[in-house]
Order: structure tokens, then C-alpha cells, then sequence
């Protein structure tokens, strides 16, 4: 066997060694040599059209593609107007073609279909001589790639459906009914620009700051939050588990009875019974002993004899016990926290709130990092810094996108300037209790919310927490040390045995942005806020074993991405901001 220089494995070997310390010295001489460049072979073979208006090669000839968002007719038809957008940006470049144009015929509305066809463009970059816009390129060759079929410009049927995404604009309702073609439209695009920088600009933030980025499974039999609202991961399809035609042991209460004549509900056999019973009962009860021994040496458990009427037998099931989807990666990321040190994850979520809300998704994106040997205090720098940087990513990264949103119907008037605000001072902090008497006090100046009743102990709704943001300090607002009633069990419990080492992160127009805490590291007060929070310990087992081996102070967050999109955009609701939604009801495309 060849060692992993091409010496030999064996150890006897004396010129052996030799050679592999002469190898292991050459492949320390090489580790400072820059690997070979890799020829580049994919090149793309059209100029997209973001970087034709960034910077526009005057005179020369290009080729780009895209998508109509109108065509228009001029000069008695003699002209014609391309406005072609490929998703690169939410400005388009109009193109003009003259009647003696190749392609100009086939190029029309009514053999296009209009809005929506799809063209490949080649020609000359020239100075537009219209308002609004510094460049067009004059059209030498124009492909029609893909026809609309079923609408023409003036939106009549030809055959077929209607194009949905006409050249007037839409609400985002109607946007939501047709998710497969919303990214065509300006607000849809500009949003999914923004997601990508956000994500991109995520991943670079940590790795800069030396994370490691660790995938979290998406199926778990843990519940994070220990609320219970999970959706349930199967293979047992076509049995009702609320039936008792559930293939699991269970005995009718009348055998029941008969059963225990011969047989105690230990198995054994009852004394006092003829010899053709006994001996009934006595294979009964070997049979019964048996089995529970091959499990035990297989490293189950003993068969249970009876379930209750409608119960599943989840250990029939593929992972032998009842699994969800994930509600969290934070548990699974916190054992490479306890061993690599500074981590996250970033990835769905699943939450089965039958919510209808513009601020919940039953899938969405999370990102949860764990800081090892690290308190609240580090928690909540780090959580700061990242926010104030994806937010100074996309200034300078999505600038064009952002205008877009500050003009448009949809978006938010002044969000240039209030993002700048956002990174030009440092977030308001104060504990959960100061806010309470911040509130307090707003309500007996006569302020009133839905929630007027105020007191110590009560979750906050997200309009006392835009309230206190919005109105009260005007900038983002941390909230520190929560009741722990109201706070999951893995947070660490503060001193005053009545608090909990947690924050939360408010922002305006969203409310909690970010949710995080020092996590409790004592092994025995983690057991005792499990039982109090009504997690139990064995469910999470492995999880309380990192207490015991090497535990370490540690803490993080779990910020909701699709809520950054939307504080960073000014969007109003959430489902505008994720490719495809899942919510109640909605799981169409």
C-alpha cells in the first residue's frame, strides 16, 4: 500500500522513513506555491444588459436578450420600439428597428405577441435621442426566441390564455397568482437582486469574520422552540392515524379481559389454571420474552403490548420515530459551536402556524450563529455589526434596486435615508423591564394599543415593539434580559432566578428582526428549564450531553432572512420577498 506521498505504509522500513520525511519536507516546500489557473471556458456570449448601461461601449456592436416589456409602433409602423429588460437590473434599454431591419416583420406585436416574447438583439450602442435615457442600441438583427402565445399589445386573445403580466402594472396580489412569472415584473426582480446580495452578503460577513458555515438537517426529531407546531415527516401515506385500522398492536378490551385469565400483565402465567391453559399462557409468555430479547440485543426496546385507540406506531415508520421538519438549525449548529468554535448556519425553516399574517411564512430562511466562550454582551456586537452591514452591502451593491423602491408605489418614501440612519448610530439598549415602563408610561399618557394592559411578564406584539422603535427612540431598539416564562429553555438563566440572558433585536416597519441569547452551558439548571418549559430532557438527549463533555460558555441568534428583505426594501409583506411563498393554503408552484 502506498502512504499518501508514494512511499511505502510500512513502518520497518528504515529507507522508508527516510523517503517519507523527504516527502513530507518537498510537500512543506510546495505549500507556499500558488496553485495553476485554470483556463476559463465558459464565456457568456451576450452583454448583459446592467453592464451595457454601467458602462455603454459607444459605436460598438453587442448582442443581448431578454424580455419584451413593451413593444410599440412609430411612424406609421416604419419604426418599432423594443423595451427589453433581462432581469441583470430594473432598467431596460430600448431598442429600435427600422423597417428594413432583419427580423422586423417577425418582430411585431402581432407576431411576437407582444409583452412578454423573448428576443436575442444585435446591434449598434448609439446616444438616445429620447428623454430618460442616455443610451439605445439600433437594431442590426432582431430573433424572435420565444413568441407569447394567447395576447397581442392591445391584450386580445389569439389562442390560448391571456398573458398575464400585461405592460400596465399589477398589484402585488395578482403578482402572488402568478408566482412563476413575477420575476418579470420591476418589483419582483428588484427584490430578488436585493435576496441574492443579502445572501451573498451574509456568507461573506461570517466567513470574513471567521465563521464556519455548517448545514443543518432539515429533517429532526427535536423541537427547537417546544411549541409543538411542526409539520410531520412520513412514509406511512394512505393509513389514518386518527382510525383503528392502524397497523399497530392493540387488543379489544373484551380479548383483553379473556387474555388476562391466562396470562398476568407481566406475561407470566396466572396460577390456578388447567394444564391445557397454563400451557397456552407459558408459550404466550416465551414468545413475548423472546421477542423483547432479540430487540434488546438489537438495541431497541421491549414491544409495547397495547397503544390507545388511534395512536401511530411511529417505530413502523422510516425513522422509527416521529420526525418533522426543522424549526430551527440552532440545536445542531451549537455541537460544532462546542468543538470548531465560531459557526452558523443558514437555511429553511419550517413553522405550522396557521398564520395569514404579512410578517409569517410557514417556509422561510434563517440565519443562526453560535459564538463560543461568549456572553449576551458578544451576542448582541455581533448581531449589530452584521445587520449594519448587509445594510451597507446594499447601498453600495443594490443601489439602482433601491431607488426603484423609494419611488415606487410599493416601496417606502425616504428608505435611502433611513437605512443610512441605521449604520450612523448605535442601536438604543435597555432591558425588557425598562421597555415595559417605557410602555407604561405611553399608555397612561393616553396612547392606545390593541394590547393596552401593559404588565411585567407579557410577550410583547410586534405593535409595542414597532412602537418603542418607531416612536419612542426612532432607531433600532435591544431588549435584554426576558422573563423566562416566556423564553425558550435553552437560555441561560440569570442570577435573579426570574430572567433569562436573552435579546431581541426591534426594528422599524418589522418589529423583531433578530431573536438570541447566551446559552446555558450548567448541565443540571438546563435539565430543570426543560422540565419547566415542558421539553422533555430525553427528546434532546444528545443536546444535554454537550453540558457534560467539555461545556463551554457559548451564545447566538437567529435572525429571519425574508423580515431582513423586507426592513431593508421598505416591502410591506413577506411573501413579496421569497421566490415562492408557503403560507395556509398556499403551496401552488
Amino acid at each position: 500500500m502506498s502512504s499518501l506521498f508514494g512511499g511505502s505504509s510500512s513502518s520497518s522500513s528504515p529507507s522508508s522513513s527516510s523517503s517519507t520525511t523527504q516527502n513530507i519536507d518537498l510537500g512543506l516546500q510546495m505549500s507556499g506555491v500558488p496553485p495553476p489557473v485554470a483556463p476559463k471556458l465558459y464565456k457568456r456570449n451576450r452583454l448583459r444588459i446592467k453592464e451595457l448601461l454601467s458602462s455603454p461601449p459607444m459605436g460598438s456592436t453587442v448582442t443581448v436578450c431578454g424580455w419584451a416589456r413593451t413593444i410599440r409602433n412609430a411612424d406609421a409602423g416604419k419604426l418599432l420600439f423594443i423595451e427589453l429588460n433581462d432581469g441583470s437590473t430594473t432598467l431596460s434599454v430600448q431598442c429600435v428597428l427600422k423597417e428594413s431591419t432583419t427580423g422586423f416583420e417577425e418582430s411585431k406585436s402581432t407576431k411576437s405577441g407582444g409583452t412578454g416574447a423573448s428576443f436575442e438583439i444585435v446591434g449598434e450602442v448609439i446616444q438616445s435621442e429620447g428623454a430618460g435615457q442616455a443610451i439605445e442600441i439600433l437594431v442590426i438583427k432582431s430573433t424572435l426566441l420565444g413568441a407569447v402565445y394567447g395576447g397581442d399589445a392591445e391584450g386580445k386573445t389569439v389562442g390560448g390564455a391571456k398573458y398575464p403580466l400585461s405592460k400596465k402594472g399589477h398589484t402585488l396580489e395578482h403578482l402572488r397568482e402568478h408566482a412563476h412569472l413575477r420575476p418579470r415584473s420591476k418589483v419582483h426582480s428588484a427584490a430578488m437582486r436585493v435576496r441574492h446580495a443579502m445572501a451573498f452578503a451574509t456568507h461573506k460577513f461570517f466567513n470574513d469574520n471567521g465563521f464556519l458555515y455548517v448545514h443543518t438537517p432539515i429533517i429532526t426529531c427535536a423541537d427547537c422552540e417546544g411549541a409543538g407546531e411542526q409539520f410531520g415527516v412520513t412514509t406511512m401515506f394512505g393509513v389514518d392515524p386518527h382510525k383503528t385500522d392502524v397497523k399497530v398492536p392493540y387488543v379489544e378490551p373484551e380479548k383483553e379481559e379473556k387474555k388476562e385469565e391466562a396470562a398476568g400483565a407481566d406475561g407470566e402465567p396466572k396460577k390456578g389454571l388447567s394444564n391445557k391453559a397454563k400451557k397456552k399462557a407459558e408459550k404466550k409468555a416465551a414468545a413475548l420474552a423472546k421477542k423483547a430479547a432479540l430487540q434488546l440485543a438489537e438495541g431497541g426496546k421491549p414491544p409495547e403490548e397495547k397503544l390507545p385507540i388511534g395512536a401511530v406506531d411511529y417505530t413502523k415508520d422510516f425513522f422509527a420515530k416521529r420526525a418533522n421538519l426543522t424549526v430551527s438549525g440552532q440545536l445542531n449548529v451549537e455541537t460544532h459551536c462546542c468543538a470548531m468554535s465560531d459557526v452558523y448556519t443558514f437555511g429553511p425553516t419550517f413553522r405550522a402556524e396557521n398564520s395569514h399574517t404579512s410578517r409569517h411564512l410557514a417556509e422561510f430562511w434563517m440565519i443562526e450563529p453560535e459564538i463560543a466562550f461568549a456572553d449576551l454582551h458578544d451576542d448582541i456586537n455581533l448581531a449589530e455589526d452584521y445587520i449594519k452591514y448587509c445594510v451597507t452591502y446594499a447601498l453600495e451593491v443594490c443601489k439602482d434596486d433601491l431607488e426603484f423602491f423609494e419611488t415606487s408605489p410599493f416601496g417606502e418614501k425616504g428608505l435611502i435615508e433611513r437605512l443610512k440612519n441605521v449604520i450612523a448610530a448605535p442601536f438604543k439598549r435597555l432591558t425588557y423591564t425598562e421597555g415595559i415602563k417605557v410602555l407604561q408610561k405611553v399608555v397612561e399618557d393616553g396612547h392606545k394599543f390593541e394590547e393596552s394592559k401593559i404588565e411585567w411578564g407579557m410577550d410583547l406584539g410586534s405593535e409595542h415593539e414597532r412602537y418603542l422603535c418607531e416612536t419612542v427612540f426612532k432607531k433600532p431598539v435591544v431588549l435584554t434580559d426576558y422573563p423566562k416564562d416566556i423564553k425558550a429553555f435553552y437560555m441561560k438563566l440569570n442570577e435573579d432566578g426570574k430572567t433569562v440572558a436573552a435579546a431581541d433585536i426591534l426594528v422599524p416597519k418589522i418589529g423583531e428582526l433578530v431573536g438570541g441569547s447566551q446559552r446555558e452551558h450548567r448541565a443540571d439548571t438546563l435539565h430543570e428549564r426543560c422540565v419547566q418549559s415542558g421539553v422533555d430532557p430525553k427528546a434532546v438527549w444528545w443536546y444535554m450531553e454537550l453540558r457534560k463533555f467539555g461545556t463551554i460558555p457559548h451564545a447566538g441568534f437567529g435572525l429571519g432572512f425574508e423580515r431582513l428583505i423586507l426592513f431593508i426594501t421598505g416591502l410591506e409583506n413577506i411573501r413579496d420577498v421569497i421566490p415562492f411563498p408557503r403560507a395556509p393554503g398556499l403551496a401552488d408552484f
